[in-house]
């Protein structure tokens, strides 16, 4: 059994402004949450004290929702909370994802869910942005987007084409027909080129540095940041990458830069390679790291950088689980 929650204001307590929130709210959640009548076991209402003109439920009834069970209750007065709300708890039998929906004076109480959600996360090589953030998306409950895989995949389109990824004509020749979808399945995120599942193939270290020389090119730039901007428009995400609080979105409301010392994080990007049974010396991945680094801050467009306004957070001597819960109390502070 799921539970659905939902919470409205009316300006007054007047029985047809009560009438027609109520249907509204109804009205909202059972679209959003792709409901018939048969899908709603019981739907339970309280209201603030200084609501007492009319009952929410039969509102409810009124507006047609009258095949499950309503009932409704009056709320304590408190002091402090907000006035003339309506809230509602609908129980379904649908195996779906819950979407609560708050609406008017009502958005207050869930921000996180009602505002647009856009984390960005910043960060050199190995400074684990990618697995930070897919723990923060999992705990908030919205889609985390990996901007990084989206430049290797462009990094491999040039390798199977045979062409250079620092030949800036022949990057420009191809990249406005390139084929990049971004899929979550199962709760996990899928990069496709041209149809094809290349997550794993991405992560190649040979790819990872030459997604560090495409990456510079103006036009894979535009092209994968209009991508970035569209996706982060359309839903509450968190984003990671190099230039997400800088360029793709210069006004997140929540913006971080991770960072550790370079050989804390050759050390990690080791550990995480060999668990994919990727082989690498530890030399070699430091040396890499640190060449990455600098193509990356010396790029000419967007460069590696940290937002003014970004949280800056040194995981030197911190675990995955303590970055993660440091970065949810920042965001939580200013829900």
């Amino acid at each position: 059994m799921k539970a659905i929650r939902g919470a409205t204001t009316v300006d007054f307590d007047g029985c047809e402004q009560i009438r027609e929130r109520v249907k509204e709210l109804l009205s909202d959640i059972k679209k959003a949450n792709n409901l018939s009548d048969e899908d709603i076991i019981c739907i339970m209402f309280s209201n603030t004290s200084d609501i007492h003109s009319f009952y929410p439920a039969k509102a409810a009834r009124e507006a047609g929702f009258a095949s499950a069970p309503l009932f409704s209750s009056s709320e304590p007065e408190i002091e402090g909370a907000l006035k003339l709300c309506i809230r509602v708890m609908l129980l379904t039998d649908k195996e779906d994802k819950p979407v609560h929906v708050y609406l008017h004076g009502a958005k207050n109480l869930r921000k996180d869910i009602t505002e647009r959600l856009n984390i960005a996360i910043d960060g050199p090589a190995g400074s684990g942005k990618s697995t930070v953030s897919r723990l923060i998306a999992k705990k908030l409950d919205i889609l985390c987007l990996d901007t990084g895989a989206m430049y290797r995949a462009c990094a491999l389109k040039c390798v199977n084409e045979g062409i250079s990824c620092t030949d800036v004509k022949s990057v420009d020749g191809i990249i406005n027909d390139i084929n990049i979808e971004v899929k979550y399945e199962n709760g996990v995120q899928h990069t496709y080129l041209d149809g094809m599942d290349v997550s794993q193939t991405i992560r190649e270290p040979k790819i990872s540095m030459l997604a560090s020389a495409v990456s510079s090119i103006g036009s894979v730039r535009n092209k994968m940041v209009e991508l970035q901007r569209k996706i982060a428009a359309a839903t509450p995400c968190v984003l990671d990458g190099r230039d997400i609080g800088t360029n793709v979105l210069p006004n997140a409301k929540f913006k971080f830069y991770l960072s550790a010392r370079p050989e804390i994080r050759a050390k990690r990007r080791q550990a995480e390679n060999e668990e994919k049974g990727i082989f690498q010396p530890y030399d070699e991945i430091l040396a890499d790291i640190k060449k990455r680094d600098e193509q990356d801050k010396n790029r000419e467009i967007a460069p590696l950088k940290r937002a003014e306004d970004a949280v800056y957070v040194d995981s030197s001597d911190m675990n995955i689980e303590e970055v993660t819960a440091f970065i949810i109390n920042k965001i939580q502070e200013r829900i």
